[in-house]
């Protein structure tokens, strides 16, 4: 007996939907996994240079992979949406493997910036794709969720790969075996290349390229034998303005609404994720949240930094799952735009507690609330929304271009963070950050609705 058909928009969830949560997630868990590592790795070296590291080579360090991640994502965004998702898919965990385990076999500061860019660039590939495969493969119901929950995993790489340096840094590491650290990204790159296997083709691309066999066999590889997708109506004339040859300058002027809405208060969000998450160490110890015995070694002093870098990691999970929680209440826009305020007003916040010297904790809650309000809102809505507001066959360009962009202010906030540090200290710090949220915010609510009413209205008439 032939089991009755299902399709792919409106069936009901099954252990495939899970899998491809589990492998697009696990490409976030690395981007933040790697930054975090950076992070530790800058004062480590720190100790053991003979000169120490300039301010401007440290923001050189802390960028190199954000700089990979901005090329990556325009590059393999194109190229994903020209020759088919599962090619990029497979080559960026294996490439990532191996430029981390140069890092660790041939430790020198030049072969460890080159691999920074090499595994950033390859970042960059997975924030093209993780998004739109995600988008493409889930029921419509679950489709905003589900994106959201696999943005929400890199919560867990910040607090892996802290949680771990910890550990190794409290069990005696020499600060000279920092490469060791570097042992952490290559196994999050070696898991996420095991998940793949088996792994399929976009079936929406084999799609648009004509190719519904192949895209029927996809979903049925997936999810079973009995389930159908059906390709959405794509107007001729949007056909045409999809042409895989279109320039990228070309395509960011016919999309540039989408583009600001999504690229511009990326960046500014990237500021927050990076510029302050790679150097939390850092800033920790500015703030003068560490306790440590007088005469401590260096290390130790990291090593507290570190500890307290992990607290506040925690609160990152907690905001992703309230910002889920309030993703389909609330809205894209106005969480997202509230989200970069209410930052704003913790940076605020906590630059009064450390003029005024009020005690450590207040400090502490300051920071956790500005890390609570930023995933809540912006680090989770910057990835949900390009593939809610580019069409399939501009998914992965656009989603590429929007994460290239924020990539691009996460270079600017961790390169120049130590030169604002060195110049201004954190009050310094603290004044740029605040007015970069509010700028984002400011973005996300003017632009915002026009570009959202016209996605749903698009929507509805393809229906």
């Amino acid at each position: 007996m032939t089991p009755q058909q299902v399709y792919l928009a409106t069936m009901p969830l099954r252990p495939g939907h899970f899998r491809v949560l589990v492998t697009c997630g696990l490409g976030q868990v690395i981007g933040t996994a790697l930054a975090t590592v950076v992070g530790i790795v800058i004062p480590l070296m720190q100790i053991v240079g003979r000169p120490e590291l300039s301010a401007t080579m440290q923001g050189v360090v802390g960028c190199a992979n954000l700089a990979g991640i901005a090329a990556g994502a325009s590059v393999l965004g194109r190229v994903a949406d020209r020759h088919g998702y599962l090619a990029v898919f497979m080559a960026c965990p294996a490439l990532i493997l191996a430029a981390a385990l140069v890092s660790v076999f041939v430790p020198s500061l030049p072969v460890l910036i080159a691999c920074l860019f090499a595994m950033g660039f390859c970042i960059g590939g997975e924030y093209s794709l993780d998004s739109g495969y995600t988008s493409e493969l889930m029921p419509q119901r679950w489709r905003s969720t589900m994106v959201g929950i696999v943005k929400a995993s890199c919560a867990l790489g910040n607090i892996l790969a802290a949680g771990l340096c910890y550990g190794v840094l409290s069990g005696g590491l020499a600060p000279q075996h920092w490469p060791k650290l570097m042992w952490i990204v290559a196994a999050v790159a070696a898991a996420m290349l095991v998940s793949r296997i088996g792994f399929v083709q976009s079936p929406q691309w084999l799609l648009e390229h004509g190719r519904n066999a192949e895209a029927q066999n996809a979903v049925k590889s997936l999810f079973g034998s009995d389930v159908r997708i059906i390709q959405s109506a794509v107007p001729s004339s949007a056909a045409d303005a999809a042409d895989a040859s279109e320039s990228t300058p070309a395509f960011i002027r016919r999309n540039f609404s989408k583009v600001v809405l999504c690229g511009i208060p990326w960046a500014c969000e990237g500021l927050g994720v990076y510029g302050i998450g790679v150097f939390l160490p850092v800033l920790v110890a500015s703030l003068g949240l560490e306790h440590f015995a007088a005469g401590a070694p260096p290390v130790e002093h990291i090593a507290t930094s570190v500890r307290i870098t992990l607290w506040i990691s925690f609160i990152i999970l907690p905001g992703f799952l309230l910002g889920l929680f309030m993703l389909r209440r609330a809205g894209k826009i106005p969480l997202q735009s509230w989200g970069f305020f209410l930052s704003c007003a913790s940076l605020a916040a906590l630059l009064i507690s450390f003029e005024l010297r009020w005690d450590s904790w207040i400090t502490i809650g300051a920071f956790m609330a500005f890390e609570l309000f930023l995933n809540m809102g912006p680090h989770l809505v910057t990835f949900v929304l390009p593939a809610s507001i580019f069409p399939v066959y501009d998914r992965a360009r656009g989603a590429g271009i929007a994460a290239c962009l924020g990539k691009v202010g996460a270079v600017l906030g961790v390169f120049f963070m130590p030169l604002l540090l060195h110049a201004g200290g954190m009050r310094c710090v603290l004044i740029v950050s605040a007015a970069v949220m509010l700028t984002g915010g400011l973005v996300t609510a003017i632009v915002g609705p026009g570009q959202t009413q016209n996605a749903a209205s698009g929507r509805s008439q393809r229906q």
